[in-house]
């Protein structure tokens, strides 16, 4: 073979057209692995959530009741699903778009801005989910039934999204920055490894930025948790008066009520959560479609 036919061979074999993402598929698959593991971690650490969350509302002196820790858990997984569903199906598209435009070096930014559109979009059902489940929790409503007629009926829609404000204080960094350290820390340790990550340690990835990004959300969940659980006769007229009060009556240590519960259940749940979603994307990915029978037909 020339030496002209040798060049012309490897550069064919090199450069070949790069097969485009399938944004649809990457779309639902990513719902379904994020539904699947949203459904998951909440069932398996619904108690520990209970806990934290009177430990929260209970102002100075109040006492905590350890009883009914799965009070609200059904009603709560019929927003957890679509919830989870629509922020991963949100998320993972955003990020391989996001990851084609920007370079290697600035894949943090990808990482933020897509966690943050994510649970921006998922905080429309979120938020309702959030505050009959903890009213429940709060031993307010016997039901997700009732609790749900009987804030219609003194609140009206608004009371449903009591605490909006603070909820996407809260969650909109919360899910940028825990995305972002995962992936971050998933792709550092890939490059450690020089090999996909097995399930126990994509499980203690996730740990790790479940945990560290509870800690630094402790005080934005505080007042997100106060503000949902008021109900109409509201303590607080809105965030800066709900920061201001609990710092003048209780301390500002207050706004560090449950961090220990929120640690350890964010941390296992992170762990849970990035086990489940990333098995089940694998899966997902590794089912033949009739449209890759049509592709590899042609090729």
């Amino acid at each position: 073979m020339s030496a002209q036919k040798s060049l012309l061979y490897v550069a064919n074999s090199v450069v070949e057209p790069q097969k485009p993402i399938n944004f649809l598929r990457v779309l639902v698959e990513g719902a379904i692995a994020g539904a699947t593991a949203g459904v998951v971690v909440e069932t398996a650490l619904y108690p520990i959530d209970t806990i934290k969350t009177r430990l929260q509302a209970a102002r100075s002196g109040g006492k905590i009741v350890f009883k009914g820790l799965y009070s609200g858990l059904a009603g709560n997984l019929a927003g957890v699903l679509p919830a989870s569903a629509i922020f991963v199906g949100v998320y993972e598209p955003m990020k391989r778009k996001l990851l084609d435009i920007f370079p290697d070096h600035l894949s943090s930014v990808a990482h933020l801005t897509a966690g943050a559109a994510g649970g921006a979009t998922a905080s429309l059902i979120r938020v309702p989910t959030e505050v009959v489940k903890q009213r429940m929790q709060t031993g307010q409503f016997p039901s997700a039934h009732s609790a749900v007629r009987q804030i219609l009926a003194k609140e009206g829609v608004r009371g449903l999204y009591a605490g909006f404000g603070s909820f996407l204080l809260r969650d909109l960094p919360f899910d940028a920055i825990q995305f972002c350290i995962y992936e971050q820390l998933r792709l550092g340790l890939k490059k450690v490894v020089n090999r996909d990550l097995l399930d126990l340690e994509t499980a203690l990835v996730g740990a790790t930025s479940g945990a560290i990004t509870g800690a630094v959300t402790t005080p934005l969940d505080v007042i997100k948790t106060r503000l949902m659980t008021q109900g109409a006769k509201g303590h607080y007229k809105g965030i800066g008066d709900c920061v201001s009060k609990i710092i003048q009556e209780e301390g500002a240590g207050a706004l560090l009520k449950g961090i220990g519960p929120r640690v350890m259940w964010i941390g296992i749940g992170g762990s849970i959560f990035f086990a489940v979603l990333e098995r089940t994307k694998q899966l997902l990915a590794a089912r033949v479609l009739p449209e890759d029978l049509k592709d590899a037909r042609l090729a």
